[in-house]
């Protein structure tokens, strides 16, 4: 058995299914704590793995943490805290107080059973939407001001400078900003730009673009997975208390930038474009990553024109059967 050992709570999820597998492929240990909003189909293939545990619980519950650390197995090394009400649509659906309650009280008592235990290390997964609009154009970096334009952004942020004001801490906080996701996961998400625009196009053979001008920066699943064990890996000096923008200078694109490479191998596909917009999370950025690149020398290995062929394979070849199903969702409607 090894004695490397990562909990992982939302592991059943879109990123903690896939960054379960590689660890596990990497001679990890590994416990998910889930609580199955969206079912267990995604962790099922690690059941019989022997370096696999699960629990099911909620990360609300105030000794969840503690309880999902199985007796004959160490604590675990890091934790990586996935687990959360994701993105503004699904938060606006909830509400304020039960965002609040997921996404930041929940991060809290994680953090602290975490540290109660003597986890050395716990990574935060956060958003790039933190940023907001940018003012002057110029790339946003670590150091830019948080301009929040959601009510998800403002959870992040607030779990953040809880989690930055424990820097000093013997568990090393480590807090990622991801760019927008894309790619096939075992729990695949059909609510970002790139795998929606791909699912529209393949079942609806038309496209209709709000926001048009936006430009967002975007990293591939696997590519998000590699970075975690990257922060995993590192040097403690390297990322306590530290903030990297995960993503790549190479994944800035425009929604037309997103649309071209769906008609490239969709040409039939027609495109309306509308005025509308919806409020909320409204980004229209670049983000810089120069930090990640040159602090852990992460860079990426895969391009949205990679995504978009992956996900249009697993569509046309039947390897996801019901695409519309809300289990590839984290909210009931979704904003492009």
């Amino acid at each position: 058995m090894t004695d490397r050992h990562i909990l992982i709570t939302g592991g059943a999820g879109y990123i903690g299914s896939l960054l379960t597998s590689e660890l596990l492929r990497q001679n990890y240990r590994v416990t998910i704590l889930d609580s199955l909003l969206f079912g267990g189909e995604s962790i099922l293939p690690f059941l019989s793995h022997p370096n696999f545990h699960f629990i099911k619980a909620d990360v609300t519950e105030p000794r969840a943490v503690r309880d999902a650390v199985r007796q004959d197995w160490q604590v675990p090394n890091a934790v990586v805290h996935l687990a959360a009400i994701v993105g503004f649509p699904a938060c606006q659906a909830v509400g304020k107080q039960v965002a609040w309650k997921y996404n930041v009280e929940a991060t809290k008592m994680v953090f602290e059973q975490s540290a109660d235990l003597g986890v050395e290390r716990f990574v935060f997964a956060s958003t790039y939407s933190n940023y907001g609009l940018s003012e002057n154009g110029k790339p946003v970096t670590e150091e830019t001001a948080l301009n929040p334009q959601s009510l998800y952004a403002e959870t992040k942020i607030a779990s953040e400078e809880f989690l930055l004001a424990q820097k000093d801490a013997a568990c090393a906080p480590l807090l990622f900003r991801f760019a927008t996701l894309y790619g096939i996961s075992p729990r695949t998400r059909f609510d970002l730009i790139v795998n929606q625009f791909v699912l529209e196009a393949f079942t609806k053979r038309s496209l209709i673009i709000y926001q048009r001008g936006y430009s967002r920066s975007f990293v591939h699943i696997r590519d998000v997975a590699r970075g975690i064990i990257m922060g995993l890996e590192a040097e403690q000096s390297k990322i306590r208390g530290q903030v990297f923008n995960l993503g790549t200078e190479n994944g800035n694109y425009s929604k037309d930038d997103i649309v071209r490479l769906v008609l490239k191998r969709m040409p039939e596909t027609t495109v309306e474009y509308k005025d509308l917009t919806f409020g909320g999370d409204m980004r229209d950025i670049t983000v810089s990553f120069e930090k990640i690149k040159r602090v852990l020398g992460f860079d990426t290995t895969l391009d949205v024109d990679d995504g978009v062929r992956e996900v249009l394979f697993a569509l046309k070849s039947g390897l996801i059967k019901d695409p519309a199903d809300d289990r590839y969702r984290n909210a009931q409607f979704i904003v492009q």
